[in-house]
């Protein structure tokens, strides 16, 4: 008997071109410690919440170097690789560099070449593996010229580190710049049903099929409060406040891949089963006019 994989029901959107990837992929943020800051309480609990997210048929698990720091990607390695050919058993892990930690909730970017070099060979020994599916500059550093940033990244995808290569929370003009040094596959900027600043980078991705991964997706706050506009429509659904914000997310764009993070895995599965709900123009119209 095959297990339940609603992650399958969001569709997938190709990396660069060669590599799709289901539509509801997981961020591996929340599996650290407070402030996401050390270990988490429970390792064993983080390491089976990890299988159960590949279980529910998640194929893209988001993560930084600057989780924990390197905890994250710790967790990854011990719960999923394989030891074989095919390390994560066909499941992207997807990392970031670009970002220091001096404490918790503390976060610096550093993008110097010599150091994103560096932050790269690092996740590669700590994921064990020899080419890392999608690696993402996780900030443009402002101190640094945003060319040299690029220009190495380029350089680490053609010694075959990297296979492609994203951004996180750029504009449409960075995006742009960076294309003149190398090909981008995925942009991630902060985008949900109340904040929608990046529109216009959505819109570019959509454009250039390059996948959008919102990163703080669900955040319905007071929306979800009894009586208020997304319980109303929760209950004449049946979908959860969470779920609704979810499913809105892939019916805006056919490159929006959410990438919601929990360390619980009740959280886990409800975000999951999100890529299942189905929701009518009504709905849409509904949750389209909540940032109005």
């Amino acid at each position: 008997m095959t297990a339940h994989a609603p992650a399958a029901a969001a569709g997938t959107v190709t990396l660069g071109g060669d590599l799709p990837v289901r539509r509801m992929g997981y961020g591996a943020m929340r599996i650290t410690g407070e402030g996401i800051w050390g270990d988490p309480p429970d390792r064993d609990a983080a390491i089976a919440l990890l299988q159960r997210a590949v279980e529910l048929g998640i194929d893209l698990i988001d993560t930084a170097d600057s989780y924990g720091p390197f905890v994250s990607e710790d967790l990854i390695r011990d719960a999923l690789h394989t030891g074989g050919s095919d390390p994560y058993d066909g499941v992207v892990i997807a990392t970031k560099g670009g970002l220091i930690r001096t404490g918790p909730g503390e976060w610096h970017a550093l993008g110097r070449p010599e150091y994103l070099r560096f932050a790269c060979e690092m996740s590669l020994r700590r994921l064990a593996v020899d080419t890392i599916d999608l690696y993402q500059l996780h900030r443009i550093d402002p101190e640094v010229p945003a060319e040299e940033q690029f220009g190495v990244l380029a350089e680490l995808q053609s010694e075959g580190k990297i296979r492609h290569v994203g951004l996180s929370e750029v504009s449409v003009a960075q995006l742009t710049a960076a294309q003149d040094h190398l090909p981008i596959a995925s942009v991630q900027n902060r985008y949900n049903l109340l904040d929608r600043g990046s529109e216009d980078v959505l819109e570019a991705c959509t454009d250039q099929g390059i996948a959008f991964l919102p990163w703080f997706p669900v955040a319905v706050g007071d929306l979800a409060r009894p009586g208020g506009p997304l319980d109303e429509v929760s209950t004449r659904t049946g979908a959860s406040p969470a779920q609704l914000a979810l499913a809105w997310l892939l019916a805006r764009s056919p490159v929006m891949a959410p990438i919601p993070g929990t360390s619980s895995t009740a959280h886990l599965e409800e975000n999951t089963s999100a890529a299942e709900v189905r929701l009518d123009e009504d709905v849409l119209t509904a949750l389209d006019g909540l940032a109005r």
